[in-house]
């Protein structure tokens, strides 16, 4: 039977029209509301109220591979002494900024850490221009002379002043840094940040080091593709499961989560992209417990430590 009559819920449509129809309302049910609340406690690039976590992430140099989920999207890597962010966000709402107040959805739950305590970031992956994967307050905290801001086609003057360098790479080009062997892939998702722009790229990275023989896939966004197929040599994959409803044309469900998974090859499973921000119309705690189902017996290689706890390879 169909998961989501399992679940008591009709199926996802399967025209144009019927999903368009079905994120309308699933937008009309959250946004003026946000819009709303965003207006009443405007909020200012980071807030101090969900910057209060004290502990400190442990020294992850003995680690060639480590990772931190730090919430929704947002992925801290420690690949053979490079310190690598993944689409990070840690303002208090993801939206439009107008005059320095985001106008936008909350967090549901307090940052994992203060990312003052982060180590210095050697490179920050962006996947592609959403405002819940490229947040420009939190990038304006992070800019320094010695990052490095990888990301997709026509996103760079999205990104603040500041950094070292800002290197656009497109769908199958590649490059070096710092010894790790970087790649880009096309996910099955879109890169528009306004409605008016939808020539923008879209992310999905394969970083590889060689020595160590140690894989990783930021896959960011993406609906069910099979171009994760076949990658050898990956130790980690980092997959979204979640605002999925109704949006499972543009984010997979956990069960094709764990079919990508298991397509790439890969040896674990980070799963991202919820329970941070209520984008989808699943139950809370869904994400998870449909994950591991479909994982069944080898549910062993889903990662569950939890925001900002450090698993490491």
């Amino acid at each position: 039977m169909d998961e989501a009559r399992q679940l008591g819920r009709p199926p996802a449509p399967t025209t144009n029209l019927g999903k368009l129809l079905s994120a309308a309302k699933s937008g009309f049910r959250r946004y003026p509301k946000a819009i709303i609340e965003s207006v009443r406690r405007p909020f200012a690039g980071h807030s101090h109220s969900v910057l209060t976590a004290s502990n400190r992430p442990p020294n992850l140099d003995p680690h060639p591979l480590a990772a931190m989920w730090l919430g929704h999207a947002t992925v801290f890597v420690r690949l053979c002494g490079l310190n690598i962010l993944m689409d990070p966000v840690f303002s208090d709402r993801t939206g439009v900024n107008v005059g320095g107040m985001t106008i936008g959805l909350s967090r549901l739950s307090p940052l994992p850490l203060n990312p003052e305590h982060l180590p210095p970031i050697d490179v920050i992956f962006i996947s592609h221009a959403h405002f819940d994967h490229l947040d420009r307050p939190t990038l304006q905290g992070l800019v320094s002379g010695s990052t490095t801001v990888i990301t997709a086609r026509r996103t760079k003057r999205l990104i603040p002043p500041g950094f070292a360098r800002v290197i656009e790479l497109d769908w199958d080009q590649d490059m070096i840094f710092k010894g790790i062997h970087i790649a880009a892939m096309r996910p099955a998702h879109w890169g528009a940040r306004t409605a008016l722009d939808r020539r923008r790229g879209y992310n999905s990275y394969i970083l590889r080091e060689a020595k160590d023989r140690q894989g990783v896939l930021l896959a960011g966004d993406t609906a069910m593709t099979d171009a994760f197929n076949s990658l050898d040599d990956l130790t980690l994959a980092v997959l979204g499961i979640g605002s999925y409803e109704p949006w499972e044309h543009a984010h997979a469900t956990p069960e094709q989560a764990w079919s990508m998974f298991q397509g790439s090859r890969a040896t674990h499973l980070l799963p991202v992209h919820h329970s941070t921000f209520e984008l989808g119309d699943e139950p809370e705690g869904e994400p998870m417990r449909r994950l591991l189902a479909a994982a069944d017996g080898s549910a062993h290689q889903v990662i569950l430590a939890e925001p900002g706890a450090v698993w490491a390879a």
